[in-house]
């Protein structure tokens, strides 16, 4: 999905735009079949008591508070997260019902680390450290591809046009 045009400068152009690392959904999507076995399981285990509707609404009611809050509120949590970078700046965007939001100018930018353990290296994720001139180094979690985003990053700061990342071309080393 591309981020919207009508939140860009004029002469701003996305070069990046990532939701975090789908590992963020790995235990909701566990609690999800989790919850419907155990409530599949119970169900059928009411289902010769003369109670037995009772209880399954019951069961159903529990299922259900339990997906909307361990299942569905991490899936909309990922989805309206956006990290972003432009050729001018780095966006960052979370929430629904409230909406959070930094902008770092690129010519603020000090440095980039990236930081990714074991799990991390294996999923293709990681952390990005962003040093600013005036702020505590920021970091932003659960970033995909975090050794290309900073790569991305780092070009656009030094904006060197003969060390542009150009996918699917290989340099030929002179």
């Amino acid at each position: 999905m591309a981020y919207p045009d009508d939140l860009l400068g004029e002469d701003e152009r996305v070069v990046i735009h990532k939701h975090p690392h789908w590992k963020m959904l790995i235990i909701p999507v566990l609690v999800l079949l989790i919850t419907a076995g155990a409530g599949a399981y119970l169900a059928s285990l009411v289902s010769s008591q003369s109670w037995h509707l009772f209880a399954w609404i019951a069961i159903g009611v529990v299922a259900a508070i339990i997906i909307i809050w361990v299942v569905l509120s991490p899936l909309v949590r990922w989805r309206s997260t956006h990290f972003v970078i432009t050729t001018q700046r780095v966006m960052v965007r979370e929430g629904v019902l409230t909406r959070t939001g930094i902008d770092i100018p690129l010519s603020r930018i000090n440095s980039v680390q990236f930081r990714h353990g074991l799990i991390d290296r294996i999923v293709g994720a990681g952390t990005l450290i962003v040093e600013s001139a005036s702020d505590e180094p920021l970091e932003f979690d659960d970033i995909p591809n975090v050794e290309r985003v900073h790569s991305l990053l780092y070009r656009e700061i030094n904006d060197d046009p003969n060390d542009d990342f150009h996918p699917g071309h290989s340099r030929s080393h002179r």
